[in-house]
């Protein structure tokens, strides 16, 4: 353990996925002047915990859950980042907003929670990318593409069970768009929670290494939630990263688990990817059950001495801590500056592939399938030329 917390306090342990933000949501309605994270006791995450769990950098999940599809999805996620963005604010001597690895540094540095936004599922777009680019400006820093249900251009993970059909083979054309635009953007394509086809379309196309913000093993635990041996050899290949998750279920894919199953994860992407492309994805708040040894974040420290104990090297541990992660952010951002000259993509999603009774039509041309009454005056015009052609 003294080794542990000694590369911890060299190397920023970066999270990738903490639900905190909707625990917020869910039990005080987001209301934070209501809420002391120094003092409360119904999350797995609050000040003292992050502190004494040696959180270097921590990507807080903007969630909001699939039924908000069709509705009311970007309000409801842009509340969610509202609310990290007050969080650091009320809190700035623990944490610091962050959109960089050079800002996660200089929070590490200065001993505090860099804390960094990730929006949990494509639904929260509307399936636009105005509405990518402008959660990109808030500082979002990464797009879970689904969460458990597709979307009008991706399919989730669930398609992979069986329990739900496939609607796009795994991404549309429009998906395909998208993912360029976060490549322009230099915004971290998150792939869990997809189907293997959607990961393996990814891995083809995208320019920046992609990331699995809360993902395990799936040989280790054969829950579809997880990650395929060939898909690990993949990401090695692209340079990105596994952000190996906690929850019980992926985890031994039973209700219980221990911190030594966790190792057990990382032993295998390791074995099976390597070191490199290593992370922590704890999933706490987002999650029920969670392993023995790891309850809290504040536990965090007993699975970087296990990882000791299994003979990990200190670089090796250095990169799951965060090494890895940085490297990742820094390539996507070097991937992002050489698009500079690149035009945003403004080219929408066909209308016909996303018209419900909650969706209006504004800013569809007549050739894209269209604006309610743009076409009444054709029609107009064409019959009476017919009546014309009758009566001649």
């Amino acid at each position: 353990m003294t080794r542990a917390l000694k590369l911890m306090s060299e190397t920023p342990l970066i999270d990738g996925h903490n639900d905190l933000p909707w625990q917020l949501r869910i039990q005080f309605n987001n209301e934070l002047n209501k809420v002391d994270l120094n003092t409360l006791t119904t999350t797995h995450t609050n000040i003292p915990k992050i502190k004494m769990g040696r959180l270097g950098a921590q990507f807080w999940s903007a969630y909001v859950p699939c039924e908000t599809q069709y509705k009311d999805a970007v309000r409801q996620t842009l509340e969610q980042i509202d609310v990290v963005h007050r969080m650091c604010q009320k809190y700035p001597e623990t944490f610091m907003f962050a959109t960089s690895s050079d800002d996660i540094m200089k929070a590490f540095n200065s001993s505090k929670t860099a804390s960094l936004i990730g929006v949990e599922g494509g639904h929260s777009l509307d399936s636009s990318l105005g509405t990518l680019r402008t959660m990109y400006h808030l500082g979002v820093r990464y797009l879970t593409l689904t969460h458990s249900c597709n979307t009008p251009w991706a399919d989730n993970w669930l398609v992979d069970t069986g329990s739900e059909p496939s609607e796009h083979n795994g991404l549309s054309p429009f998906g395909k768009q998208l993912v360029m635009e976060m490549n322009r953007l230099g915004m971290l394509i998150d792939l869990a929670h997809v189907t293997v086809a959607v990961m393996n379309q990814v891995l083809d196309m995208s320019a920046a290494p992609v990331i699995f913000s809360h993902s395990s093993a799936y040989s280790v635990c054969k829950h579809k939630r997880n990650v395929p041996d060939d898909v690990l050899k993949r990401v090695r290949v692209k340079e990105g990263i596994v952000m190996i998750n906690f929850y019980n279920d992926y985890v031994t894919c039973s209700k219980t688990a221990k911190l030594s199953d966790v190792a057990d994860h990382f032993d295998h992407i390791k074995n099976v990817g390597g070191a490199g492309i290593i992370g922590f994805g704890g999933d706490y708040d987002g999650v029920t059950r969670l392993p023995e040894g790891l309850e809290d974040v504040s536990k965090v420290p007993n699975l970087v001495a296990e990882l000791l104990r299994r003979n990990w090297t200190d670089t090796e541990v250095k990169g799951a801590l965060g090494d890895n992660l940085l490297r990742v952010l820094k390539k996507t951002e070097e991937v992002r500056d050489a698009q500079r000259s690149k035009k945003p993509d403004d080219v929408p999603i066909p209308y016909n592939e996303v018209e419900n009774t909650c969706r209006t039509s504004y800013g569809y041309q007549i050739s894209g399938a269209a604006r309610p009454f743009s076409t009444l005056p054709l029609v107009l015009a064409l019959v009476l030329q017919a009546l014309i052609t009758l009566t001649a």
